[in-house]
């Protein structure tokens, strides 16, 4: 799933900044776009979500 949500991300012209894995928690961290607005979390099971501000 990450591999399709990094590709999908290229396709839209954004910069891809950081790809984290977290060894602690198995999720994914992408932050993307031109000003790092685009923060996607992805679980283990796949189910990727964009991360809010407010979940901090």
């Amino acid at each position: 799933m990450c591999l399709i949500l990094c590709q999908s991300l290229s396709d839209l012209h954004q910069d891809i900044h950081l790809f984290r894995f977290n060894v602690e928690t198995g999720e994914v961290y992408i932050l993307a776009g031109a000003n790092d607005e685009i923060e996607i979390i992805v679980p283990q099971n796949g189910a990727w979500r964009f991360l809010d501000e407010t979940q901090l």
